[in-house]
């Protein structure tokens, strides 16, 4: 039976918040706070429901038509109804949720600094490949709340940049029947990265053989590699140049297969100048930089007079930070939890991890021996408060400032610089 739900707020998933009759909290998406909606319970739990939309009874003045042509299906963004200013104050009250529910930490975070670009801003783009019989192929993004189905998502798609729309086209219209020239198997997972040149490289994951791919690569105009993951074992080069220089501020690297970099360029230089200005004068002092990917901040702060050691578990993201290093930077590969100890203690410690946060080890090891300074770069505010509690015995949090890399979606980037205690 349906229910009607005024909608407060938006969770860190992108579902709008309310209450049912009965007190339960219930998550919609494709709502916005504000909305009164018509919703069917389809998940129930004691304390919880999960609801899909009907109808918008009365709209919310923070509602859009999404200006996508796949939103209505798609699970690749989930904002894309609200208006921009009501997605960047809907991750400011996510951020400082997430602080206080989890990590105990109350403290003022600033009204979120927003992208450059609201759309056609990612330079790295993953896209679901399934082959499904009788030479069709199906290709695009995870279906909103239905993840074993695909959307099928063409170059119309709002999010990748330009070079990579025009490419993804192309591919597209000639991978072949059951797109026979991308490496063999049902399921693949297809990541097109672009330079600030244009130029355009494939990471295919999954799969066997490698199919034909010097095909795509002579006859896509701006795709300049492929490499293949079959498993969990290193990307490899299979058709193309090795390296896809990469322009990024002030430093040139090699994007190459699986190397991190953010994915909006803009929006990331605002942040990354933001982490330089919260590290103030580094002259003469011994830096960590912990999930280094590329060294963009080691080599930055190696060149400002630091002595930087980089950590970061990807060979050939190591390999292009040691490209062209400047004097005082060095980078070692390997687990930061098994590596850290013996960096320590530093004057300053720079944490950038994956989603999941940092591993218990880490946390340990920077509260056993305290860097002076801890600057912690986060994607996810849920296991950046849990870090933070981890880390409490040690630190104060001096200041927090997110940053929307990702518009059209609910994720936030977040800064926190933290102090020695006592």
């Amino acid at each position: 039976m349906p229910v009607t739900v005024r909608i407060e707020s938006i969770a860190a998933g992108g579902e709008g918040v309310g209450h049912l009759p009965d007190g339960r909290v219930v998550f919609v998406h494709r709502t916005a706070p504000g909305d009164l909606a018509q919703v069917t319970l389809v998940e129930r739990k004691d304390r919880w429901a999960r609801g899909r939309l009907l109808n918008v009874l009365e709209p919310s003045p923070d509602r859009r038509e999404a200006p996508c042509a796949f939103y209505a299906e798609c699970g690749g963004c989930t904002l894309e109804h609200l208006t921009y200013a009501a997605q960047v104050g809907a991750k400011r009250r996510i951020v400082a949720d997430a602080l206080a529910r989890i990590g105990g930490i109350t403290v003022e975070v600033p009204e979120v600094v927003a992208s450059p670009s609201e759309h056609r801003y990612r330079n790295r783009v993953s896209f679901a490949l399934r082959r499904i019989g009788q030479g069709e192929v199906i290709a695009g993004f995870h279906a909103l709340g239905d993840p074993d189905r695909i959307v099928d998502v063409d170059g119309r798609c709002l999010l990748p940049e330009e070079p990579i729309s025009r490419v993804w086209d192309l591919m597209r219209a000639g991978w072949g029947p059951d797109a026979r020239r991308l490496p063999s198997g049902d399921r693949l997972r297809l990541t097109l990265r672009a330079s600030a040149q244009g130029e355009v490289s494939l990471l295919v994951e999954g799969g066997y053989s490698p199919g034909r791919p010097q095909e795509l690569v002579d006859s896509i105009a701006g795709l300049v590699a492929v490499w293949h993951r079959p498993n969990a074992n290193p990307a490899t080069l299979i058709a193309g140049a090795p390296g896809l220089p990469e322009t990024w501020g002030d430093e040139v690297v090699e994007a190459n297969g699986t190397a991190f970099l953010q994915v909006n360029r803009g929006a990331a230089a605002l942040l990354e100048a933001h982490v330089m200005e919260s590290v103030g004068d580094v002259r003469g002092l011994s830096v960590v930089d912990a999930y280094c990917g590329v060294g963009l901040h080691a080599r930055r702060l190696a060149r400002a007079g630091a002595r930087v050691v980089g950590l970061e578990l990807d060979a050939l993201a190591v390999a292009a930070a040691k490209e062209s290093s400047p004097e005082g930077a060095e980078f070692v590969e390997g687990d930061v939890e098994a590596l850290l100890p013996a960096h320590l203690p530093a004057d300053l410690v720079i944490l950038n991890p994956p989603r999941a946060g940092v591993a218990p080890a880490v946390t340990e090891a920077l509260v056993a021996s305290p860097a002076a300074r801890i600057v912690y770069v986060s994607c996810n505010p849920a296991t950046l408060a849990r870090d933070l509690k981890r880390l409490a015995p040690a630190y104060g949090v001096e200041h927090v400032r997110a940053f929307d890399l990702f518009p059209q979606t609910a994720h936030v980037e977040t800064v926190v610089l933290l102090t020695r205690q006592g």
